[in-house]
């Protein structure tokens, strides 16, 4: 199965139904009051952790979700039906980012997880809810909630305690089936692994998760070879595990491939590379490894970094690295959870408003009055414009744009309405 850790997609709560304009209609009944029902509400969008999911390959086909919209108010009373919330399901893992504001909006870092990121829209009020004493027949209804659209970025950072990091060929995808029972693709040849291979160790009763990060190269913090790609997967993780070629069998020098890696980290996140960690110094079974292990070790553990020697090969040396992690994690803050923040997706109205004038000379009324206007005036009803008029004359907003200079013939924009003026 192709892996896919980032994609992009297009994400719509319900719009909320019309309220209905209806009059009482019944044999013998001349004249029946208005019967109009509200509008039912927009469905929410809901994001999900699905455990049984690893990569976003599905969005990859489908770019497009959009929760059902509610039902229209009917006569009698009758209240439309609620939209059904619609659950997008995604690997555990997956941060939501709204790419206008580039907030992350959800993430989902535990299995089943639900959070609502978009709300449905308001059902319409009906024309009996604006039934009063002065005005008994309301032949107008309330227009629904329509929601927006967004675009939004889903980014998968694996879940683990523990990421293997290393150049390529160190023997990093062996190690993590020596301490797992994960079996990864491993080969003697750069690259092998090009996804984050993920297994569980335990060790005197105690168990925690391990992802092998695929090899890095230098310049990988710029995007070089899939440097990007594969950062994004250890920035969760509590502990590093550094695993050097301590034999020195490609023609590297093991102090010089630890100093890369930690320069990679730190142009990426200054965060990730003051990380605890430790190193494993793997292929002791080959030539030259004990006499570059003294050095490395003298100069690490200089540093406080621990130095273990093993053989992923010959599956020797790893106890004394896995009680070291052990008690190491009990000490960590749990894995990084990333702060969310709510999307502004329902109308908040502030009461007010103000006059300016465009580029263009036409005149711009703005504030949340306005916004509440336009939110409950049907243009396709004669009475509910008469009832839009009567508002701006009421609430002050002619007089001023008489004061702002506003005469016979001007344009005035009022959201996306725009119109003459007619004094």
């Amino acid at each position: 199965m192709q892996f896919i850790d980032r994609a992009r997609i297009f994400i719509k709560a319900g719009n909320g139904g019309d309220g209905c304009a209806a009059f009482h209609r019944e044999k013998y009944v001349a004249k029946g009051g208005p019967s109009g029902g509200d509008g039912g509400r927009g469905g929410d969008l809901i994001f999900e952790a699905d455990p049984g999911m690893s990569t976003l390959l599905d969005f990859k086909y489908k770019r497009h979700f959009r929760a059902p919209n509610g039902e229209n108010g009917r006569g009698e009373m009758q209240t439309g039906a609620d939209g059904d919330r619609l659950i997008v399901r995604v690997p555990v893992g997956t941060v939501v980012r709204d790419l206008e504001s580039g907030s992350i909006i959800a993430d989902m870092s535990e299995a089943n997880r639900q959070r609502i990121v978009l709300y449905g829209g308001r059902g319409g009020k009906g024309n009996a809810r604006f039934a009063t004493a002065t005005r008994q027949a309301p032949e107008f209804a309330q227009s629904g909630q329509k929601t927006e659209e967004r675009e939004v970025e889903l980014e998968l950072k694996t879940i683990a305690d523990v990421g293997i990091i290393g150049l390529p060929s160190v023997g990093k995808s062996t190690i993590l089936s020596v301490l797992t029972s994960a079996r990864p693709k491993i080969a003697a040849y750069h690259f092998t692994t090009l996804t984050p291979n993920l297994g569980v160790a335990s060790r005197h009763g105690k168990s925690f998760v391990l992802a092998d990060i695929p090899g890095l190269i230098e310049g990988a913090a710029e995007g070089a070879g899939l440097g990007h790609d594969f950062l994004r997967h250890i920035e969760r993780t509590r502990l590093l595990v550094h695993v050097l070629d301590i034999s020195g069998s490609e023609g590297r020098d093991p102090l010089s491939d630890y100093e890369k890696i930690m320069l990679e980290l730190s142009k990426f996140s200054q965060k990730l590379a003051e990380l605890p960690q430790l190193v494993l110094a793997n292929k002791m079974d080959l030539t030259g490894a004990m006499e570059n292990l003294e050095r490395v070790k003298a100069e690490l553990e200089g540093r406080g970094v621990p130095v273990f020697a093993v053989s992923a090969a010959t599956a020797q040396g790893f106890e004394a690295p896995l009680d070291r992690i052990i008690n190491l994690l009990d000490t960590l803050p749990p894995v990084a959870v990333f702060a969310e923040t709510e999307l502004e997706t329902r109308p908040q109205y502030e009461r007010g408003f103000t006059v300016k004038r465009d580029d263009s000379g036409a005149f711009v009324v703005e504030g949340g009055d306005i916004e509440r206007l336009l939110d409950t005036t049907d243009p396709n009803s004669s009475v509910s414009m008469r009832r839009f008029q009567q508002y701006l004359i009421k609430n002050g907003i002619i007089a001023a744009l008489r004061e702002m200079g506003c005469k016979e013939g001007d344009t005035i924009k009022l959201g996306d309405w725009e119109f003459d003026f007619v004094d």
